[in-house]
């Protein structure tokens, strides 16, 4: 039975999608066969894993709406056991069009159950908003993981994202869990980075990931290559934080003995 995990933060440029993108990959690396579903209308997710989101024909929307079957719309990647959901811009509406469906909160969750036996993961790339889709996602998720930024606004609207989640896990799905906090966008040289660092420790203790991502150029360099950083430069700091990441969150949910800690150091 895969678990289902959703990278969700409604304050956009936090590296929400270059996890979701480099995650899934690391995950599907490490030869976990993993689901990639693109719930962000950008879809910069679906771009990130190769394909042109204006030639997608059949896409999540789809399965939202017009109840398309999920194994119909998934499509492979070229990284090996890497499987895509793909987004396009017609999700903008989405939301408006489920407004009156009278189980708008799980179209979701009903989607993804049937897939659950087939991978290994499923991770959600929600959008950038506390909008029914990312509450359909939050309420189809056995966990969410937060990144957060390494800035000075990192923690605003953190709480209301909190608060988001208290409130599925109370109505909609009681057994959600934090999986954790990232942090992103970690420079070493900034006294501002390292600050943060301690301020979310400090606040959000056992839950924040010891895998910090650095801030590195070959992540944009892979996006703009329509790949994941793993495929474009498996020895670049980036592949290296987000490998490390798959294989803290294996170790947290007993699916490898030892997980090493060696990109938990601020260096």
């Amino acid at each position: 039975m895969g678990k289902i995990i959703s990278i969700a933060n409604q304050k956009g440029g936090v590296g929400k999608t270059t996890t979701a993108i480099n995650l899934a990959a690391s995950l599907a690396v490490l030869e976990y066969k993993t689901l990639l579903v693109d719930a962000d209308p950008q879809a910069n997710s679906t771009s990130g894993c190769g394909f042109d989101p204006k030639a997608i024909k059949i896409s999540l929307y789809e399965c939202l709406i017009d109840e398309k079957m999920a194994k119909d719309v998934v499509i492979e990647t070229d990284t090996p056991h890497l499987f895509l959901i793909p987004s396009h811009l017609d999700l903008v509406g989405a939301e408006i069009e489920l407004i009156n469906h009278p189980n708008r909160e799980r179209i979701m969750k009903m989607m993804l159950e049937p897939l659950k036996n087939d991978f290994d993961f499923i991770i959600i790339d929600c959008s950038p908003s506390l909008g029914l889709i990312t509450v359909n996602a939050l309420t189809a998720s056995d966990s969410v993981l937060i990144p957060v930024q390494c800035e000075f606004f990192a923690l605003e609207g953190l709480g209301k994202l909190l608060n988001t989640i208290k409130i599925v896990q109370s109505r909609l799905n009681t057994e959600l869990e934090i999986e954790g906090i990232l942090l992103t966008m970690y420079d070493s040289r900034l006294n501002l980075s390292n600050q943060v660092v301690q301020e979310v420790k400090r606040r959000f203790n056992d839950s924040v990931f010891k895998t910090i991502v650095h801030r590195n150029t070959r992540l944009g360099e892979a996006q703009s290559m329509r790949m994941p950083v793993i495929m474009y430069d498996a020895d670049s700091k980036g592949a290296f934080n987000y490998l490390n990441l798959a294989r803290e969150i294996l170790f947290s949910n007993e699916l490898i003995p030892s997980f090493g800690d060696s990109n938990a150091e601020l260096n």
